[in-house]
């Protein structure tokens, strides 16, 4: 038995597929393509396999992260152009292999938010977002497990940032963290839109970019 680690992009109209939706897309292309995948024990088996970080709906990656495990000694190799001729349009592999790194060891995510105005980008809001986000604290209302509203000071999950303008957009590349706790990148728009009103942008896209180890290298 093995454990594979398969590396995907997620784009395109199939940012919108859901988290269960997609887990089941998974088990079919793995069924087509022949892998027999190693089940769980018990009254009610089912397949083991599972996403490290679950994409929000909307959101678009090329570094999603699935592992699985199959009843046969596989370390990847040659599976991912098999894969892909059973992929939805949107959903392309990238990459497969035996993992290095447990999922616990991943440390953060690099990340490209695009506020985007459709009357152009106001004069001096790269510099404004830029005081904001890099402040001594940026709190904003999250919701905790337990459904309740709550301030959250998200500063501290945030690396690095990098601002640019591009037409009618407002560019944030950033590195956040990944895990206990993570940073979902939507909430450094979410951050804007509340404090900073006067910027708040017509429309929000969000792309993963890389995925680190705790050392700032790539996580595999």
């Amino acid at each position: 038995m093995g454990k594979l680690r398969l590396f995907f992009a997620k784009e395109g109209r199939a940012v919108y597929i859901s988290h269960l939706d997609l887990l089941r897309t998974f088990q079919r292309v793995f069924i087509r393509q022949g892998l027999v995948l190693r089940h769980s024990q018990g009254f009610h088996p089912h397949p083991i396999l599972s996403f490290a970080l679950p994409l929000s709906v909307g959101q678009a990656s090329v570094c999603e992260i699935l592992d699985f495990e199959v009843d046969a000694d596989l370390d990847g190799a040659g599976l991912v152009p098999g894969l892909n001729r059973f992929m939805p349009e949107g959903v392309r592999a990238l990459d497969c292999r035996v993992p290095v790194l447990p999922v616990r060891e991943l440390a953060a995510l690099r990340c490209r938010v695009e506020l985007i105005y459709d009357g152009g980008v106001l004069a001096g809001a790269a510099e404004e977002v830029r005081d904001l986000l890099l402040g001594e604290s940026v709190v904003i209302q999250k919701r905790t497990k337990r459904k309740a509203m709550a301030d959250v000071d998200i500063r501290p999950l945030l690396h690095s940032l990098a601002l640019s303008e591009e037409p009618g957009a407002l560019v944030l590349e950033a590195v956040v963290s990944a895990q206990n706790p993570g940073l979902n990148p939507a909430l450094l728009a979410g951050a804007v839109e509340l404090r900073r009103p006067h910027l708040r942008p017509d429309f929000v896209q969000i792309r993963r970019l890389e995925v680190l180890d705790g050392t700032g290298g790539v996580f595999r």
